[in-house]
């Protein structure tokens, strides 16, 4: 019965993912050196800024380096009407009594958790505002609905991510906040890596499949140029591929799962179209 109930309201977990006990880490292909410069940072509990395209492997690459120094995860998906009582916490009502509930910040600041804010850009500015003082010699968080102030753990962690494609002028991190980060750069992985990627992460994809899955998202890619506002990424190749699997032929596969989601254009629409029939025909 439990298990039934289960399936119909979903699973309930803690905001905070305990560090993983699983011997495997969570599978991830390393580009360049990002791993041996998240380490430093971490050693040094230096605020962490990874910057790349959507789909490239940002958070799956924190989720290996949270397994790897074996640190809780907090993380934080920003969007415009995030704010900063949001991250920190605010006062509810209880019955007749008001009571305090610390925010994902607050709670990753008080266990030493690694606290990740996808596409912090997309926040609203007071609360890119308030995690200032967590990215200096201070490494306090200030709430001000209490009067208090919070010692960071010493375990604690700031990471952000953001896509500098995104960034207009209403839309864009100020320099004087990324100043306060060390910044890894990330981007499509080369061919090689990114057919190494569909295979482990769709177990029974054939790797001949694999490699034109990536041979027309790289091709796809160059549109971007031309009008696509965004480009082909890593996990629409995986989307595609599961969907081959799950029994879709392969030119469907790669039209519900990465050329339709792209764009609405007609003329884009027809270009990606092209570009797959000529993988797959």
């Amino acid at each position: 019965m439990k298990t039934a109930l289960s399936r119909v309201r979903g699973v309930e977990h803690d905001i905070i993912q305990l560090p993983q006990t699983s011997d495997v880490a969570p599978y991830y292909e390393p580009q360049s050196n990002e791993i041996a410069i998240f380490e430093a940072a971490y050693r040094k509990r230096l605020p962490v800024m990874l910057k790349g395209p959507t789909g490239c492997g940002k958070t799956r690459f924190l989720e290996h380096m949270a397994w790897q120094l074996k640190r809780p995860l907090v993380t934080v998906s920003c969007h415009e009407d995030l704010t900063s009582s949001d991250l920190v916490g605010r006062f509810l009502l209880e019955g007749a009594e008001t009571v305090w509930q610390d925010g994902p910040l607050t709670r990753a600041v008080k266990a030493g958790a690694i606290c990740y804010l996808d596409e912090i850009v997309e926040a609203r500015t007071d609360s890119t505002v308030v995690i200032h003082s967590l990215t200096d010699h201070r490494r306090k968080l200030t709430i001000e609905k209490k009067g208090q102030e919070i010692d960071a753990h010493e375990d604690f962690l700031l990471v952000i991510s953001y896509n500098p494609g995104y960034q207009t002028v209403l839309k864009d991190l100020k320099p004087s906040t990324k100043q306060r980060f060390i910044a890894i750069t990330f981007d499509f992985p080369q061919e090689e890596v990114e057919r190494k990627i569909l295979v482990n992460e769709v177990p029974g994809i054939d790797p001949e499949i694999a490699a034109k899955l990536v041979a027309a998202g790289r091709k796809a890619r160059l549109l971007k140029d031309h009008g696509l506002e965004e480009s082909a990424s890593t996990r629409a190749l995986v989307y595609a591929a599961n969907m081959i699997n799950a029994g879709l032929d392969p030119v469907n596969a790669c039209q519900v799962a990465m050329v339709n989601p792209l764009t609405d254009d007609i003329e884009l629409l027809e270009a990606l179209t092209e570009i797959v029939k000529a993988h797959f025909s």
